[in-house]
C-alpha cells in the first residue's frame, strides 16, 4: 500500500513539473506581441487598399451608368441634376426624354461619403470621384482621391 502511494506522488509531482513556468508564459506572450506588432499594420494597409479598389469599382459602375444616360438622352446629367439623375428622372434642368432607371440606388464610397459628380469635369468631360478617407480633395495614401480618370 505504501509503495502505491509513493508511485502516485511521483506521478503527480512529474505532472506538475510538465506545466509551464511564469517565465515561459511571459516569453510566449512577448513573442506573440512582437508578431502582432509586425502583422497588424500590414493588415490595416490591406484594408485601405481594399477600400480604394471598391471605390474604383463603384466609380467605373457610375461612369457606365452615366454613359448609358448619355446614349438615351443625348447629354450627361447637368451638375445640378447630379448622380441622382441615374435613379430618378430629373424634374428640372435639361430634359431627359428617354430616361430609364440606370441604378437601383446611389452607393456611398467605402468611407461612407457620397460620390462627387462634376459636369464639366476637371480631368475629363465629366468626373466621378471619391474624396478618400479624409473626405477632402487631394491627399496621399488612403486620403487620396479615387476618380474616373484613373
Amino acid at each position: 500500500m505504501h509503495h502505491r502511494f509513493t508511485q502516485a506522488r511521483q506521478r503527480a509531482s512529474a505532472a506538475l513539473q510538465r506545466g509551464f513556468t511564469l517565465i515561459e508564459l511571459m516569453v510566449v506572450l512577448v513573442i506573440i506581441g512582437v508578431l502582432a506588432a509586425l502583422i497588424v499594420p500590414n493588415v490595416m494597409e490591406r484594408a485601405d487598399d481594399a477600400r480604394a479598389m471598391a471605390a474604383k469599382t463603384d466609380v467605373n459602375n457610375l461612369m457606365q451608368a452615366l454613359k448609358l444616360y448619355r446614349l438615351d438622352n443625348q447629354r450627361y446629367p447637368s451638375a445640378e441634376q447630379g448622380l441622382s439623375a441615374l435613379i430618378a428622372k430629373p424634374s428640372s434642368g435639361p430634359d431627359a426624354p428617354n430616361w430609364k432607371p440606370y441604378l437601383e440606388k446611389l452607393p456611398n464610397d467605402p468611407w461612407g461619403n457620397p460620390y462627387q459628380y462634376l459636369n464639366p469635369g476637371i480631368k475629363g468631360e465629366i468626373d466621378v470621384l471619391s474624396l478618400g478617407a479624409d473626405g477632402q480633395p487631394g491627399g496621399e495614401g488612403k486620403n487620396a482621391d479615387v476618380g474616373s480618370w484613373q
